[in-house]
Protein backbone atom coordinates (compact mmCIF):
# COMPACT_ATOMS: atom_id res chain seq x y z
CA UNK A 1 0.00 0.00 0.00
CA UNK A 2 1.32 3.16 -0.73
CA UNK A 3 2.01 6.21 1.44
CA UNK A 4 -1.25 7.87 -0.01
CA UNK A 5 -3.43 5.28 0.16
CA UNK A 6 -2.50 5.04 3.74
CA UNK A 7 -3.22 8.41 4.57
CA UNK A 8 -6.64 8.25 2.41
CA UNK A 9 -7.52 5.04 4.69
CA UNK A 10 -7.22 7.05 8.34
CA UNK A 11 -8.91 9.89 6.33
CA UNK A 12 -11.80 7.39 5.66
CA UNK A 13 -11.37 5.75 9.26
CA UNK A 14 -11.65 9.43 10.58
CA UNK A 15 -15.06 10.18 8.76
CA UNK A 16 -16.51 6.69 9.67
CA UNK A 17 -15.77 7.65 13.19
CA UNK A 18 -17.52 10.64 12.78
CA UNK A 19 -15.11 13.25 14.47
CA UNK A 20 -16.15 15.61 15.99
CA UNK A 21 -14.08 18.48 14.97
CA UNK A 22 -15.60 20.92 17.35
CA UNK A 23 -13.91 19.37 20.60
CA UNK A 24 -9.79 19.26 20.98
CA UNK A 25 -9.19 15.45 20.50
CA UNK A 26 -11.10 15.79 16.95
CA UNK A 27 -9.55 18.95 16.09
CA UNK A 28 -5.78 17.15 16.59
CA UNK A 29 -6.29 13.97 14.74
CA UNK A 30 -7.79 16.24 11.98
CA UNK A 31 -4.84 18.03 12.23
CA UNK A 32 -2.64 14.98 12.14
CA UNK A 33 -4.15 13.27 9.03
CA UNK A 34 -3.67 16.86 6.99
CA UNK A 35 -0.34 16.97 7.73
CA UNK A 36 0.46 13.19 6.71
CA UNK A 37 -1.60 14.16 3.78
CA UNK A 38 1.07 17.29 3.11
CA UNK A 39 3.91 14.70 4.14
CA UNK A 40 2.53 12.07 1.43
CA UNK A 41 2.06 14.60 -1.19
CA UNK A 42 5.92 16.11 -0.85
CA UNK A 43 7.53 12.47 -0.86
CA UNK A 44 5.68 11.55 -4.02
CA UNK A 45 6.85 14.65 -5.64
CA UNK A 46 10.50 13.64 -4.38
CA UNK A 47 10.19 10.62 -5.78
CA UNK A 48 8.97 11.78 -8.83
CA UNK A 49 12.19 14.53 -9.09
CA UNK A 50 14.32 11.15 -7.91
CA UNK A 51 12.78 9.49 -10.82
CA UNK A 52 13.68 12.10 -13.44
CA UNK A 53 17.20 12.73 -12.39
CA UNK A 54 18.15 9.20 -12.45
CA UNK A 55 17.16 9.10 -15.86
CA UNK A 56 19.36 12.21 -16.76
CA UNK A 57 22.14 10.57 -14.87
CA UNK A 58 21.66 7.29 -17.07
CA UNK A 59 22.01 9.68 -20.19
CA UNK A 60 24.44 12.01 -19.47
CA UNK A 61 26.64 8.06 -18.25
CA UNK A 62 25.64 6.44 -21.67
CA UNK A 63 26.78 10.00 -23.59
CA UNK A 64 30.01 9.88 -21.61
CA UNK A 65 30.74 6.25 -22.42
CA UNK A 66 30.68 7.23 -26.28
CA UNK A 67 32.56 10.07 -25.76
CA UNK A 68 35.40 7.78 -24.10
CA UNK A 69 34.75 5.54 -26.69
CA UNK A 70 35.66 8.33 -29.29
CA UNK A 71 38.57 9.67 -27.69
CA UNK A 72 40.22 6.66 -25.86
CA UNK A 73 38.91 3.64 -28.69
CA UNK A 74 37.85 0.71 -28.20
CA UNK A 75 41.24 -1.49 -28.32
CA UNK A 76 43.74 -2.28 -26.20
CA UNK A 77 46.15 -2.41 -29.08
CA UNK A 78 45.88 1.48 -29.60
CA UNK A 79 46.54 1.94 -25.61
CA UNK A 80 49.65 -0.21 -25.54
CA UNK A 81 50.99 1.32 -28.42
CA UNK A 82 50.60 5.16 -27.19
CA UNK A 83 52.40 4.11 -23.90
CA UNK A 84 55.22 2.64 -25.93
CA UNK A 85 55.32 5.77 -27.86
CA UNK A 86 55.33 7.92 -24.84
CA UNK A 87 57.86 5.74 -23.01
CA UNK A 88 60.32 6.24 -26.07
CA UNK A 89 60.01 10.34 -25.83
CA UNK A 90 61.85 9.88 -22.53
CA UNK A 91 65.56 8.97 -22.90
CA UNK A 92 65.42 8.10 -18.90
CA UNK A 93 62.98 5.33 -18.67
CA UNK A 94 64.17 1.37 -18.55
CA UNK A 95 62.02 -1.47 -19.22
CA UNK A 96 61.92 -5.10 -18.19
CA UNK A 97 59.74 -8.04 -18.11
CA UNK A 98 58.43 -9.63 -15.02
CA UNK A 99 59.71 -13.52 -14.93
CA UNK A 100 56.70 -14.30 -13.02
CA UNK A 101 54.09 -12.60 -14.94
CA UNK A 102 56.01 -11.95 -17.90
CA UNK A 103 54.31 -8.42 -18.29
CA UNK A 104 57.12 -5.62 -19.23
CA UNK A 105 57.59 -2.75 -16.96
CA UNK A 106 58.43 0.53 -17.08
CA UNK A 107 60.23 2.43 -14.92
CA UNK A 108 63.01 5.58 -14.32
CA UNK A 109 66.28 5.28 -13.52
CA UNK A 110 65.67 6.52 -9.61
CA UNK A 111 64.08 3.07 -9.65
CA UNK A 112 67.66 1.75 -11.33
CA UNK A 113 69.79 3.39 -8.44
CA UNK A 114 67.49 1.45 -5.40
CA UNK A 115 68.20 -1.67 -7.31
CA UNK A 116 64.45 -3.01 -7.03
CA UNK A 117 61.08 -3.03 -8.38
CA UNK A 118 57.84 -4.17 -7.19
CA UNK A 119 56.12 -5.55 -10.61
CA UNK A 120 52.99 -3.56 -10.53
CA UNK A 121 50.46 -6.69 -12.18
CA UNK A 122 52.26 -9.48 -9.72
CA UNK A 123 53.55 -8.11 -6.91
CA UNK A 124 56.96 -9.54 -7.62
CA UNK A 125 59.69 -8.39 -6.43
CA UNK A 126 62.51 -7.70 -8.58
CA UNK A 127 66.68 -6.74 -7.91
CA UNK A 128 68.82 -5.49 -10.03
CA UNK A 129 72.56 -6.27 -9.49
CA UNK A 130 74.28 -3.13 -10.76
CA UNK A 131 77.97 -3.80 -9.83
CA UNK A 132 78.94 -5.59 -13.41
CA UNK A 133 77.56 -2.75 -14.83
CA UNK A 134 79.44 -0.02 -12.85
CA UNK A 135 82.82 -2.19 -12.74
CA UNK A 136 82.32 -2.39 -16.54
CA UNK A 137 81.72 1.45 -16.42
CA UNK A 138 85.24 2.15 -14.23
CA UNK A 139 87.41 0.08 -16.70
CA UNK A 140 86.09 1.63 -19.72
CA UNK A 141 86.93 4.85 -18.55
CA UNK A 142 90.43 3.84 -17.51
CA UNK A 143 90.64 2.07 -20.61
CA UNK A 144 89.63 5.95 -22.31
CA UNK A 145 92.13 8.04 -20.19
CA UNK A 146 94.93 5.75 -21.63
Amino acid sequence: MEIMEKVAYLKGLAEGMELDTGKKEGKLLSAIIDLLEDIALEIEDIEDEQAELSEGLDAVSDDLEDVEDLIFGDDDEDEDEYEEDELDEDEDCYATTCPTCEETIYFDESILEDGEVICPNCGEKLEFDMTSLEEEETSEESFDEE
